[in-house]
């Protein structure tokens, strides 16, 4: 059974949040708005802390924007040593949607495995809105999160939570593929902010 730690209280820490309750993780809550947190936690299963407090989980999901991960790996950087951490970011110029804010040939995970070199850092979760994890379903396709990362034990340490909780996973290969991933991400997002797609569809994967 895995502990997970989840950093956010917005809707796709809630949606990860279920699935890793469901799959009978002890999961923990993180965010700077504490009453946010604790309301979460109380509505899956989980326990709540505020931002800065110690962090249990084994696997530790950054559930924020962007812009929000320097912050993080400075405040954390020591406890997140030997944990698997899992950037679900999608690093988008939200001022004119579009284009990506990294370099072409850098992702947001790069960067962050750059910025915590003890850490396993994974990139999962970005391909997929928050309504479709819940949901479990992208049409009529069960909902698959891709997850890239140089650490195959990291990698099956997260699929195995994932399955548990009832959706599929794939790798996607190594942490060189989040560049490929965030593409997607970029691309399904502006999509549905264009509302040529719903924010409950999406891209799914036939196997």
């Amino acid at each position: 059974m895995s502990n997970v730690t989840i950093i956010g209280a917005g809707n796709m820490a809630g949606a990860i949040a279920g699935i890793a309750s469901k799959s009978g993780a002890h999961v923990q809550i993180v965010a700077r708005d504490a009453a946010k947190a604790a309301e979460l936690a109380a509505a899956t299963g989980a326990t709540s802390a505020s931002y800065g407090d110690a962090l249990t989980g084994d696997i530790v999901i950054l559930a924020v924007p962007y812009p929000a991960l320097g912050d993080i790996a400075a405040k954390y950087g020591p406890q997140l040593a030997g944990k698997v951490v899992v950037d679900i970011t999608n690093p988008l110029n939200f001022e004119t949607f579009d284009s990506l804010t990294v370099p072409a040939d850098s992702s947001a995970a790069a960067e962050l495995a750059a910025a915590l070199p003890s850490s396993r850092v994974l990139k999962a979760f970005n391909t997929t809105f928050a309504a479709t994890l819940g949901a479990k379903a992208v049409g009529p396709n069960k909902t698959t999160v891709l997850i890239a990362g140089d650490d195959a034990a990291a990698k099956a340490a997260l699929a195995a939570a994932i399955i548990a909780g009832g959706v599929d996973a794939v790798d996607a290969g190594a942490l060189s593929r989040a560049r490929e991933l965030e593409a997607v991400g970029f691309l399904q997002l502006t999509l549905a902010v264009a509302g040529k797609i719903g924010w409950t569809g999406g891209f799914g994967i036939v196997r």
